[in-house]
């Protein structure tokens, strides 16, 4: 694949002070999505409560960051994508690993956030952030130094102190299908990162490859962990299985394309996501581009109801696993819908 930038350029929001003097929330028309369970705001404000004093305890941020802490509602957010949770404990986890995603993606990938990312030479923090998750093994010494490292660092150690709280409920197997899908999630970083570094742009297909990766498929993978249960591992593998963990995550990732998208363009204009690649790629304007991408999204949607579905029928277990996910991708639309401190519509109905 060429790496090379392309004739076309990224169009940027021409309505954006438009849409930041309207401010428009809720769901986003013609969307296809399903009503979340309501999240229990004393469950949701009790994980809050956990989630600080752990980051708190462990200094993973200083306080100055605090308003993006209660603004991101990390406690509402859980509490919804986890409607079937076995118990509070393992909500919190997913808030965990929730709020140590955010900290490695804003301190380590977003050069917006001015907290320190950088996309020149991301591979290397991601490849050390990958140890807090999958070990190093070698000699003592080595080994100490390693440990001393991911000590030192506030992402690291968000990332291994919430591995480490996971694995006490999670089996094997369940903990070590979320390192490789972290893995993944930064094999899309990277991805992101060099397209950006070379302001390549990438085709439409080329740009859901990656948020395939780039995506919340780590999250939607602690569903049965987090309701109690287990999906085995030799069901799990299952190429149809794989298909709908796939359809599901990236079904929602574009839902925070979408729902981010006025946000993300405000503080930095050639920002990729799937209506400026399209609108870059189709020689149109944001608003057919925009509108066109709830369309994609939309039938990816379906495509993941039907199958997930049609998977269902073979067998309680699995039909226990569709339904986790689903309700992920329900509670994490809500979240985004009505998360007016982070999120508002452009101005295009």
């Amino acid at each position: 694949m060429s790496t090379t930038t392309t004739a076309y350029q990224l169009p940027g929001p021409p309505n954006l002070a438009q849409s930041l003097r309207t401010r428009r929330t809720g769901a986003i028309p013609g969307l296809l999505y399903r009503p979340a369970v309501p999240a229990d705001p004393e469950k949701a404000a009790e994980v809050d409560r956990r989630l600080e004093s752990w980051a708190r305890d462990l200094d993973l941020f200083p306080a100055s960051w605090t308003g993006d802490f209660s603004g991101f509602q990390f406690g509402r957010a859980v509490v919804l994508q986890h409607p079937g949770a076995l118990d509070l404990d393992r909500l919190t986890a997913a808030g965990k690993f929730l709020l140590a995603e955010n900290i490695v993606d804003s301190c380590y990938c977003e050069e917006d956030e001015g907290r320190g990312g950088s996309r020149r030479g991301l591979g290397g923090p991601l490849i050390i952030a990958q140890s807090a998750l999958d070990p190093f093994h070698g000699v003592p010494e080595v080994e100490a130094e390693w440990r001393e490292g991911i000590q030192a660092d506030g992402p690291l150690r968000s990332y291994h102190f919430a591995l480490e709280d996971y694995a006490t409920f999670a089996t094997p197997s369940q903990t070590s299908r979320f390192v490789y899908d972290i893995a993944r999630l930064h094999l899309g970083y990277l991805g992101e990162a060099a397209w950006m570094e070379t302001k390549y742009v990438p085709r439409v297909w080329e740009y859901l490859v990656m948020r395939q990766f780039n995506n919340f498929r780590p999250c939607l993978t602690l569903v049965d962990a987090v309701d109690g249960y287990e999906l085995p591992e030799q069901v799990y593998a299952r190429p149809e299985i794989q298909r709908i963990t796939a359809l599901a995550s990236n079904a929602t990732t574009l839902v925070n394309d979408l729902y981010s998208f006025t946000k993300e363009l405000a503080s930095d204009p050639t920002h990729l996501n799937l209506p400026q690649v399209i609108a870059a790629n189709e020689r149109i304007g944001l608003k057919p581009a925009y509108l066109k991408s709830v369309e994609i999204h939309n039938r990816i949607m379906e495509a993941f109801e039907e199958e997930a579905a049609l998977l269902s029928a073979t067998s309680p277990l699995v039909e226990r696993y569709a339904q986790g996910l689903a309700a992920w991708v329900s509670g994490n639309h809500e979240w985004h819908a009505t998360n007016t401190h982070r999120y508002h519509l452009p101005d295009y109905w």
